[in-house]
């Protein structure tokens, strides 16, 4: 159960604390995980000093380059990523991959075309869920060819 009184700093996302401490992520409302840039979809929760959820993004489809101040770490769960890191070179995410992304620096996560990819994300709630694309529009995910957009 989640106080709605409780404030968050993603609108749609729990609050743990002050009796809500365990949570079902997979049966959770969802929010968007970016929107301006990404396909990401699924619930958050929020502590003191740290945010989480479990996201989803639907076959070939995934986030434009963007970045945000707060660092992150994705873990993969189900399907597999093609992530792309400022300054490296590509790399494909399967199930049981940690991701770390440093505070401020580009990069993008895409489904593969195969199957649909379910990740577990941990941020600092120096900033919100979402980020920032990196060309500054806010025109929404990246599908890629044959997936729906």
């Amino acid at each position: 159960m989640n106080d709605a009184s409780q404030q968050t700093i993603n609108k749609g996302a729990f609050k743990a604390g002050e009796g809500a401490y365990l949570f079902q992520l997979a049966e959770l409302e969802g929010i968007p995980g970016g929107a301006a840039y990404s396909t990401a979809f699924g619930s958050v929760v929020e502590g003191v000093r740290t945010q989480c959820g479990l996201m989803h993004k639907a076959a070939g489809t995934g986030a434009r380059p963007h970045s945000h101040p707060n660092e992150q770490w994705n873990y993969v769960v189900k399907g597999r990523l093609r992530v792309s890191i400022e300054g490296e070179e590509d790399r494909i995410a399967g199930p049981g991959t940690l991701i770390y992304f440093p505070p401020n620096v580009i990069h993008a996560t895409v489904a593969l075309p195969e199957e649909d990819v379910i990740f577990f994300v941990v941020k600092d709630l120096t900033h919100g869920i979402a980020g920032n694309p990196a060309d500054g529009k806010a025109t929404g995910g990246y599908y890629g060819p044959g997936s729906e957009g």
